[in-house]
């Protein structure tokens, strides 16, 4: 197998009008952390040596955030000025490659959206590696689903060789009848995408340029085109409206639940406790229902935290009690007894072996 390079484009530059918001979707919160970032840490999972993401929208605040926060990927940025459709998206973010990889006719490319923030990173490893192990064109990134409405059908032809793509609103009703679906992520051969690229036109109801039909110009010029169907639908889900939003922020959540509880954490009723993915919690600590901790909070072992406890930015020592709590950017050393009905404003600390008593209102101590 080839260890040929690999980059990334996401594409992050809609607007995401259906979020009736101003801000730019790819920012949106989930368990703490902005929408797009955990699809940059999937990336990261693939080994791509460099990401780029497309951005429009919202430009100079989506590029900030993300400057502040980069994660293990190197980034850069290219602007999509005006929104022809997911390949001009896909070629303006070929600008953005490197040109030392630009000049690597043998690179590949993982291409995927900026709003699947449930993609898990094993995935994108197990799709790099279907695309090298089969030295295809292209590798599409497939899943079945009951009802696929909405999504484009993944054409085959009598072989069961990937042909092409049709989106839903474009296709026939045979074609809708198929169940296997285009999730957006692709691996391409980096020499076979820019030539692919300007070959496509805008015939569709959209009338936009769009990437699935690069999958049709490659197969139609003989290269191979093969797919990995996705153990997980679920993963692929992208986030489009406030419901889909709430329906990614259940599934990460229960993610990291699980996390923590097969790190030692004991979490009396998971469903009941919200914890963000940027929290920092040791062996022992146990956490009742009600509580919930964000930002980058520190919990040390032997800790209890709740019931309806809400801790943020804060730090809590080790065999502490903290019940009934809201604290902002306070402290609370080991051995603390704090609660019920105590606010800890920020800057507030207990010290260890305190007890604050009921209804306790910051300070230090």
């Amino acid at each position: 197998m080839s260890e040929r390079p690999l980059s990334a484009i996401i594409l992050a530059a809609g607007q995401g009008t259906r979020m009736r918001s101003s801000r730019p979707k790819p920012l949106h919160m989930l368990c703490g952390r902005p929408l797009v970032r955990y699809v940059l840490d999937a990336v990261a999972g693939s080994d791509a040596r460099r990401a780029v993401v497309v951005v429009g929208f919202g430009a100079d605040v989506v590029v900030k955030t993300l400057q502040e926060d980069p994660g293990p990927v190197p980034l850069d940025f290219v602007e999509q000025r005006v929104q022809a459709g997911t390949g001009d998206a896909v070629a303006v973010g070929l600008t953005g490659v490197p040109d030392d990889e630009l000049d690597a006719e043998d690179g590949d490319v993982v291409v995927l959206p900026g709003d699947t923030p449930l993609v898990r990173p094993e995935t994108l490893a197990a799709l790099v590696l279907e695309h090298r192990v089969s030295g295809a064109a292209c590798t599409v990134l497939t899943a079945r689903m009951d009802d696929p409405s909405g999504y484009g059908r993944v054409v085959r032809d009598k072989d069961g060789r990937v042909r092409r793509i049709v989106e839903h609103r474009d296709a026939d009703e045979t074609e809708r009848a198929i169940d296997e679906i285009n999730t957006g992520i692709y691996v391409f051969r980096r020499g076979l995408l820019a030539p692919a690229l300007r070959r496509i036109a805008p015939d569709n109801t959209q009338g936009e340029l769009y990437v699935t039909d690069v999958v049709a110009v490659l197969a139609e010029a003989g290269h191979p085109v093969v797919s990995l169907v996705a153990d997980d639908a679920g993963e692929i889900q992208g986030v489009n409206d406030r419901a889909q939003l709430a329906v990614a922020e259940a599934e990460l959540r229960r993610r990291t639940n699980e996390h923590w509880m097969r790190e030692g954490v004991g979490i009396v009723d998971p469903a009941a406790t919200y914890i963000d993915t940027t929290v920092t919690l040791a062996p022992d600590v146990v956490l009742f229902p009600g509580t919930v901790l964000q930002g980058s909070t520190v919990v040390g072992a032997g800790t209890e935290i709740g019931p309806a406890t809400r801790l943020d930015n804060t730090r809590v020592g080790e065999r502490a009690k903290v019940n009934e709590t809201v604290a902002t950017l306070a402290e609370i050393g080991d051995d603390a007894v704090v609660g019920p009905f105590a606010a800890l404003e920020p800057g507030a600390r207990v010290g260890s072996g305190v007890r604050t008593g009921p209804f306790y209102t910051g300070g230090t101590g």
